[in-house]
């Protein structure tokens, strides 16, 4: 088994084996969570794609089965399968057992000013790097949309993505040369800031951080309008008995 391979299984078999909980039921929304999931891949992946093909970044050989479609390992595939199924396992998680636990609307609404002013001027002196350029543009554009359409994700996502960052750190960190003689995932330096949190590019937290609110997006979106629900409190639903 290929490196790579197995950070993806590890990753997600014990988010999976505990969907089947008597107490969160979380393969209830399976339905919704694998579209959501399915949906962004291909956004994500079509990014990748690109990106490998023009050298932004590469896959270190030594690390992956070596089975590729579109010059990506079939485990870069999966990362976009078990990673954000795991990742948005520890967001439903931590709302289904804390639920009282969440941001106001204005301190939602403050920390996205704070990332505006952040992200806005990087983004507009790093326009000729292509990862810092494509994904901060990715990061303002989906976090504008969700603050201004549907804010109260952010209410729990924010603090959730926080506890996310321990695995993510992690797992992105020895894909990126931790704890190994060489990375899995080699950065052209060129195309980012060359700051790194560790071994782990710091556009990576962005990066993450769109990957997954899209899905949460999308998963609000999809349970809406196609699963009878009754509303308990802005991001929370119960499927009608």
């Amino acid at each position: 088994m290929s490196l790579y391979l197995f950070l993806n299984i590890a990753s997600f078999i014990i988010p999976f084996l505990y969907s089947f909980e008597s107490r969160m039921k979380y393969i209830k929304r399976w339905k919704a969570v694998f579209s959501a999931i399915i949906i962004t891949a291909v956004f994500f992946i079509v990014w990748d794609v690109f990106f490998t093909k023009i050298g932004v970044w590469s896959f270190n050989p030594r690390y992956h089965s070596g089975i590729e479609f579109f010059d990506l390992p079939i485990e870069e595939w999966l990362f976009f399968i078990c990673i954000p199924y795991a990742s948005l396992f520890i967001h439903f998680a931590f709302h289904h057992f804390c639920p009282k636990v969440s941001l106001t609307d204005r301190t939602v609404k403050l920390i996205y000013w704070i990332l505006m002013l952040i992200t806005i001027p990087i983004l507009f002196f790093n326009l000729d790097k292509w990862y810092t350029a494509v994904n901060y543009s990715v990061f303002i554009g989906i976090l504008t949309l969700t603050v201004f359409k549907i804010p109260n994700v952010l209410n729990t996502f924010f603090i959730t993505f926080l506890i996310i960052l321990i695995p993510f750190l992690i797992v992105n960190g020895i894909l990126t040369g931790s704890f190994i003689d060489e990375p899995v995932v080699i950065y052209n330096n060129s195309e980012n800031l060359c700051i790194r949190i560790g071994t782990i590019p710091v556009e990576d937290v962005a990066y993450a951080f769109s990957m997954l609110l899209m899905s949460l997006v999308l998963i609000k979106k999809i349970e809406n309008n196609f699963i009878p629900i009754k509303v308990l409190n802005p991001d929370r639903v119960e499927l009608k008995k």
